[in-house]
């Protein structure tokens, strides 16, 4: 494939994903009063409580499997052998925000409220801790190496001819505090509401699910890169709560 093409499918991998990014601020906030926001996670066509659950849970294991598998080193090696290796990251980037565009669609609102909190304070408070939230997120992606991360680095590096740069660890502000200050950002974004619904929570539940169940995962093969460097920075640094050395 040419590398222009390349280029321009990686540039069109990004945008969806920062469609699809920006989309679950509203989704997630049921923002359903902006622009462009046609459905949210508690706002929509009302089902049956069994079938509903059975298709958001349908909904988030497609989200977490192929989130989760296209990430490990087995399934690059054999992608990349589809693929050339320069589409890789923007190959599982575009598979992300397909999934996520799909989920949102796809959602069926379960507006059974299990707390709803009626303080101004605390409203103000987890809305703006939930807003926090996103904002870790994207500072973080910036900390480490957001064009690397969202595959843009390695479309241009193919693009130039130059070589790519490669894995590089980095300790910079919140990755000094935990060690995926990523998930720490979104499991606030998404615990942090003032009217949880069953909705919110399944989707809150399931998410900081395969979180857990994919940071090992994602350790053991930067570990396999890396080694004792990276065990020491395992053993000094707790996984998503500052201060608490949990392994």
């Amino acid at each position: 494939m040419g590398r222009l093409l390349i280029l321009l499918y990686g540039v069109l991998s990004y945008a969806l994903a920062l469609v699809a990014l920006a989309y679950l601020v509203a989704f997630v906030g049921n923002f359903d009063n902006l622009p462009f926001v046609t459905k949210t996670i508690d706002n929509g066509v009302v089902g049956s409580l069994g079938p509903s659950m059975l298709i958001n849970i349908a909904l988030l294991v497609l989200f977490a499997s192929t989130h989760s598998i296209m990430a490990r080193p087995w399934f690059k090696e054999r992608w990349t052998k589809i693929i050339p290796q320069a589409m890789e990251r923007s190959t599982y980037v575009l598979v992300s925000a397909v999934t996520l565009l799909v989920l949102y669609y796809y959602w069926q609102p379960m507006p059974d409220i299990i707390w709803q909190l009626e303080s101004n304070f605390w409203i103000y408070t987890l809305w703006a801790v939930s807003l926090a939230g996103y904002g870790i997120v994207l500072v973080s992606t910036f900390l480490i190496n957001h064009f690397e991360l969202f595959g843009l680095e390695q479309i241009y590096t193919n693009f130039t001819g130059k070589a790519p740069s490669g894995f590089k660890f980095v300790q910079p502000l919140f990755y000094k505090l935990v060690r995926h200050p990523l998930y720490t950002g979104f499991v606030l974004a998404f615990w942090s509401t003032p009217t949880m619904s069953a909705g919110h929570f399944l989707f809150a539940t399931m998410m900081t699910a395969e979180i857990l169940i994919a940071i090992p995962h994602e350790e053991k093969d930067i570990t396999s890169l890396l080694g004792e460097r990276y065990k020491k920075y395992l053993n000094e640094v707790p996984m998503l709560i500052p201060f608490m050395k949990i392994k």
